[in-house]
């Protein structure tokens, strides 16, 4: 069994620290039933979890079914500093409000993939208040800048004289120093944070807690460019809370090859299953589009529910594959005349006027199905179906 459990728990990551104290944590468990605590930390700088975040969290959901408690920790003390990991530049900081805020999401959210009777939520401004000036000025003598300095990212601002701020270098202590509160047994995160998660282990060792967490990486998920990490920020994301349609829809647009992988760290289903998959594509007996198809109503299924990510995608053949307008439309009431980019960034098409006089010129802009052209065009009293591209639709009443 302790084999089988380290298989699964294997799948999918991109390396491990301390085998052997994962090993032992797995068969102490099946001997005598004691569970082990695994830790992630997310910092809530954006309201909505996306699949990217999903990655560690399912594998921590898997855990779970192995003795694992999962210690969900979100940073909304760290999170008004900003991970700095991959960064060219400082990050802006975050008001304590907006972090609060998102923090409120993020708690909502976990519980649609991990077991609540196994999951543990903590705010590490919990330890952090307690800590005081002395507290943080004592972490801060546990590393030194030359050390810091080592990390990658750090390197080359500093070579190319980018501002880096204190703050800066006290966020992987402070994410470290989370071990040591929760005296977390392993540490699961991107390949990105390796530095950070091994803070965590030396922290544990200068602070005496008797143990070292074993380091679990996972790789980082392209988004939907299929070349950036998924990011909120690029908008290269699918959101664990978006609706079924638009979560089928993205799904769908990932290309090809981006499909494998996020089979194997997002699917359920088995890696013999997934080999299969891959080799119906390669023999012709299966299309690439009914296999994106069906990863997709999985995903869809796993945050909605079968018959809504069915629903979604009939809505999605019949926009695509039928050319009709989807059924629901969100409606908007603009007063008349109006300008036609304005009307396309107030029935949230699109983000800018500037960039929907781009798409007009570029033919990726219809009313009532025909191709828009005029990009001086001037709405009169009416109704309107506004579509940018192949999936935004929107109902403009004009008055």
């Amino acid at each position: 069994m302790v084999q089988k459990a380290y298989n699964e728990i294997r799948r999918g990551i991109s390396e491990i620290i301390d085998e052997e104290r994962v090993l032992k944590l797995l068969d102490n468990y099946y001997k005598t039933g004691e569970n082990f605590y695994i830790k992630a930390g997310f910092d809530p700088t954006a309201p909505d979890l996306h699949l990217g975040h999903t990655v560690l969290i399912q594998k921590m959901a898997l855990m779970q079914k192995y003795g694992a408690i999962v210690q969900f920790v979100i940073g909304d003390f760290t999170g008004m500093i900003g991970d700095p990991t991959g960064k060219n530049e400082t990050r802006k900081k975050l008001d304590k409000e907006t972090v609060l805020k998102n923090a409120k999401t993020y708690e909502e959210q976990v519980f649609k993939i991990l077991d609540p009777s196994k999951t543990k939520i903590y705010f590490n401004s919990s330890w952090f208040n307690e800590m005081g000036s002395i507290g943080l000025l004592e972490l801060t003598t546990t590393f030194n800048v030359a050390r810091m300095l080592e990390r990658e990212d750090f390197e080359k601002r500093f070579k190319s004289n980018t501002p880096i701020s204190i703050s800066e270098f006290l966020y992987p202590l402070l994410q470290g120093y989370d071990s040591v509160a929760l005296k977390s047994d392993i540490e699961l995160g991107g390949t990105d944070q390796k530095f950070n998660l091994l803070m965590g282990r030396h922290l544990q060792r200068a602070y005496g807690v008797g143990k070292e967490q074993a380091v679990i990486t996972m790789p980082l998920l392209e988004g939907l460019d299929g070349v950036n990490k998924m990011s909120k920020s690029l908008g290269n994301y699918i959101g664990i809370t978006e609706s079924a349609n638009n979560m089928f829809a993205k799904m769908l647009s990932i290309s090809d090859e981006l499909m494998w992988k996020y089979y194997e760290v997002l699917s359920e289903k088995t890696l013999e299953e997934i080999e299969a998959l891959k080799k119906g594509v390669e023999d012709g007996s299966l299309h690439p589009k009914r296999v994106k198809e069906e990863l997709a109503l999985e995903i869809t299924s796993r945050y909605h529910s079968k018959d809504e990510a069915n629903r979604a995608k009939d809505e999605f053949d019949k926009i695509h594959s039928k050319r009709e307008i989807p059924t629901e439309i969100e409606e908007f009431s603009l007063k008349a005349p109006i300008w036609i980019a304005k009307a396309l960034v107030e029935t949230k098409l699109e983000n800018s006027t500037s960039q929907a006089r781009r798409d007009i010129k570029q033919g990726a802009v219809k009313i009532d199905s025909k191709k828009c052209s005029d990009e001086q065009l001037q709405l009169e009293v009416g109704e309107y179906i506004l579509q940018v591209g192949k999936r935004k639709f929107a109902k403009a009443k004009v008055v």
